[in-house]
């Protein structure tokens, strides 16, 4: 009898462990999914981003006098997309609202690599972990006065993405201008939309600025 007790006792206990070893394979994968998933949903949350950007209104050439800036118009619609913040770049000492005149002091800024003052500056910009920049292209360059915030602060560590309004050029190097004013931070590719569109065509405009996105990741 003892030998026959012993014997039972012995069934039980290996087929005791045959179930656990079973439960284990069949819960681990579940549990490996789950944790691939949370850290990716957690870490696109906690990002912060900031639209940064210049205008310009007033007298704009081929449009006449615009009241909300080209530039200002996609910088809307990306805040709109991203759930960003925004803040606008004003110079010291406003731009002639006339076009010649306009153009005429941003070529004599950029011939003596002028930095212009800027009217306030963002008192939060360390929370942000990405900041899309956008600007009119002036003279194939950014205006001076967008140069003179972005050393004005520290982008070290951020992801900067350009966008620009522009009559013909598209980026026109300001990338690199970016890079330089900023060479601490990384800089992606950046998107240029022709300014008359932004005005007068922006359901081809948004089309375009969503496929970016999404190229982006966003």
């Amino acid at each position: 009898m003892k030998k026959i007790f012993l014997l039972l006792l012995m069934i039980l206990t290996v087929s005791g462990c045959g179930g656990t070893a079973q439960d284990k394979k069949s819960a681990e994968p579940a549990e490996v999914k789950a944790e691939d998933k949370a850290p990716v949903a957690t870490q696109s949350a906690d990002k912060k981003i900031l639209i940064l950007y210049y205008s310009r209104t007033g007298e704009e050439y081929g449009l006449g006098n615009i009241t909300k800036g080209n530039t200002e118009i996609v910088a809307e619609y990306l805040a709109k997309k991203t759930g960003a913040d925004m803040f606008e770049i004003k110079p010291a000492k406003p731009y002639p609202d006339a076009y010649e005149p306009c153009t005429e002091i941003a070529k004599l800024e950029l011939e003596s690599n002028a930095r212009p003052a800027f009217a306030s500056n963002i008192d939060n910009l360390a929370q942000y972990d990405t900041v899309f920049i956008g600007y009119p292209i002036w003279w194939g360059a950014l205006p001076r006065v967008v140069l003179t915030f972005l050393e004005a602060n520290d982008f070290t560590g951020k992801t900067i993405v350009p966008f620009c309004t522009h009559g013909g050029s598209g980026l026109s190097g300001t990338e690199r201008e970016l890079a330089d004013a900023c060479p601490n931070a990384k800089v992606l590719s950046g998107l240029a939309i022709v300014g008359k569109s932004a005005q007068n065509d922006f359901p081809t405009v948004e089309k375009d600025i969503d496929a970016w996105l999404t190229q982006l990741g966003y």
